[in-house]
């Protein structure tokens, strides 16, 4: 069973920045790729940005050039900026097992509320 714990979230300005971090409870030698999505109040959970085992990362078109994906060990994080009052939602990390691959394992969440 892995464990996924967020941190980081909380409540910011329009324009500000966070930054989320995610510890998974086993070895990086463990762990495929990691994963962030978001899920808004009455929308579907969207994937955010994905970062590959070897350090590949994408990420959704609207949040190019404002948010970062990075890693560290069997730490994913979440770089924020630029933050908009539309990135409200609570965000969600997710990891994928190198010996268990398709399946997804999610951490709580943590809340994100950008005000105007």
């Amino acid at each position: 069973q892995v464990q996924l714990v967020e941190s980081g979230g909380g409540l910011v300005q329009a324009g500000g920045s966070l930054r989320l971090s995610c510890a998974a409870s086993v070895s990086s030698r463990g762990l495929n790729t990691m994963n962030w999505y978001r899920q808004a109040p009455g929308k579907q959970r969207e994937l955010v940005a994905t970062i590959t085992r070897d350090g590949t990362t994408n990420s959704a078109d609207s949040v190019k050039g404002r948010f970062t994906i990075s890693r560290d060990g069997n730490t994913v994080y979440l770089q924020m900026n630029s933050l908009k009052p539309e990135d409200t939602a609570v965000y969600y990390c997710a990891a994928e097992l190198i010996f268990n691959r398709g399946r997804l394992y999610w951490g709580q969440g943590t809340q994100v509320t950008v005000s105007s």
